[in-house]
C-alpha cells in the first residue's frame, strides 16, 4: 500500500463513518475498484495528459454522477485532480483495513495444491474463528508448486505447513549436516 492511498484511503474512511456511510461507501469502492482493474484504460483516460482536469472529471461525472454516492464521485475526482487516481487500488486497500479492523475482521488467504472444498473452507474459517476470535474472511489460492498442505497469509504473518515447505526445510537439513 502506498502512502497516499493511506492518507487518502483513510480520509475517506472516516469521511463515511462520520455519515454512518461505510457499507454503502465500501460496496461501491469495491465494484469500483473491480471494474477498474477490469478496464485498464479507463484510469488511463483519467490520466491522460492531453485532457484538461475538467474534461477528466467530467468524464467522471458522466460516468458515475447517480450511481455511486456524491462522496465516493467527489473522492475520485480529488484523486483525479492531485494525479493520484491510479492510486485508486491503494486507496480501497486501506479503507478495506480500517474497515475490517473496527469490525473484527481478519483476511486470511490460505494457499493450497488444489481448491477447497466449500466444506474444507468452512471448517477452516470454524477453526480460524476459534482460534483468533475475529470473524474470518477466507480466500483460498491455488498453487500446485506446494505440493500439499495449506499456507496461511494473514496479518503480515505466515504458517507454512505445505508439503513444499516441508521438503525444502528437510533439504536444508540435510545440506548442513556434517557427516
Amino acid at each position: 500500500m502506498t502512502q497516499i492511498g493511506s492518507v487518502y484511503g483513510e480520509a475517506l474512511y472516516e469521511l463515511a463513518l462520520s455519515e454512518n456511510l461505510i457499507e454503502e461507501v465500501k460496496g461501491q469502492m469495491l465494484v469500483l475498484d473491480e471494474s477498474f482493474r477490469a478496464e485498464p484504460d479507463f484510469l488511463r483516460l483519467l490520466c491522460s495528459p492531453n485532457l484538461s482536469k475538467q474534461e477528466r472529471c467530467q468524464i467522471l461525472d458522466d460516468s458515475f454522477r447517480g450511481r455511486i454516492h456524491i462522496y465516493l464521485l467527489n473522492f475520485l475526482k480529488i484523486l483525479t485532480e492531485k494525479g493520484y487516481i491510479k492510486q485508486f487500488s491503494s486507496c480501497c486497500e486501506m479503507f478495506t483495513q480500517l474497515y475490517n479492523r473496527d469490525h473484527n475482521i481478519v483476511s486470511v488467504t490460505a494457499v493450497t495444491a488444489v481448491a477447497l472444498s466449500p466444506a474444507q473452507s468452512q471448517a477452516l474459517t470454524q477453526k480460524l474463528t476459534r482460534i483468533t476470535g475475529k470473524n474470518i474472511l477466507l480466500r483460498n489460492q491455488v498453487n500446485p508448486a506446494c505440493l500439499g498442505g495449506v499456507r496461511l497469509d494473514y496479518d503480515g504473518q505466515r504458517l507454512d505447513g505445505t508439503v513444499k515447505n516441508r521438503l525444502d526445510r528437510l533439504g536444508d537439513l540435510l545440506n548442513n549436516t556434517v557427516l
